[in-house]
């Protein structure tokens, strides 16, 4: 959901049907990876939309929930390129790295405001998911789809980490994942 009448929407349905929303998960997310001569232009600007805006609105969706009743717990995927630099991956990081500090930031600030506002930001190496469906440039996923068959592991590993997150107190933040195959050298 990248819309924020969708996010807003999200939240309007947990509110009527649960009277109260104590986690949101920003999980979406595109990866079509390509060197930066291809000029994907609008596949740039659409990761752009997906991977930052997607992030921006859902956070902008929970917000005045989360302040007004000072608690809420807001998760979201980065991606291991938003701690290291890979080529053909330079949208792709780039976004991931704004919602590495972005989610410090909200973490910051809350714990300034007095929010109580918790954060988690997963960083995934290879996890086997959709994210490969969206890489368009042939070479760039060959070379994926490789290194998935080689490495990848289930989603289902970044669902415990999410279920440890959301499971600590209420005054506790763990608030970075690194999480991938053991045998991945990323």
């Amino acid at each position: 959901m990248t819309q924020q009448i969708e996010n807003d929407a999200l939240v309007k349905l947990a509110l009527d049907t649960f009277g109260r929303v104590d986690v949101m998960f920003l999980n979406a997310g595109l990866m079509p990876s390509a060197p930066l001569s291809a000029l994907q232009t609008a596949q740039w600007h659409q990761m752009v939309d997906v991977n930052i805006k997607g992030v921006l609105n859902g956070v902008a969706a929970v917000l005045p929930d989360f302040i007004a009743q000072k608690a809420g717990h807001v998760i979201a995927t980065s991606s291991i390129a938003g701690l290291k630099a890979y080529p053909g991956g330079a949208v792709y990081g780039g976004t991931k790295w704004f919602v590495r500090d972005f989610m410090e930031v909200l973490r910051m600030e809350s714990a300034m405001e007095g929010t109580n506002i918790r954060t988690a930001t997963i960083y995934p190496a290879a996890i086997n998911a959709e994210l490969l469906g969206t890489i368009s440039h042939a070479a760039s996923a060959q070379a994926m789809q490789g290194l998935y068959q080689q490495y990848g592991i289930p989603a289902e590993r970044v669902a415990n980490v999410v279920a440890f997150a959301i499971d600590q107190p209420e005054d506790t933040t763990v608030n970075e994942f690194t999480v991938g195959p053991a045998n991945q050298p990323w």
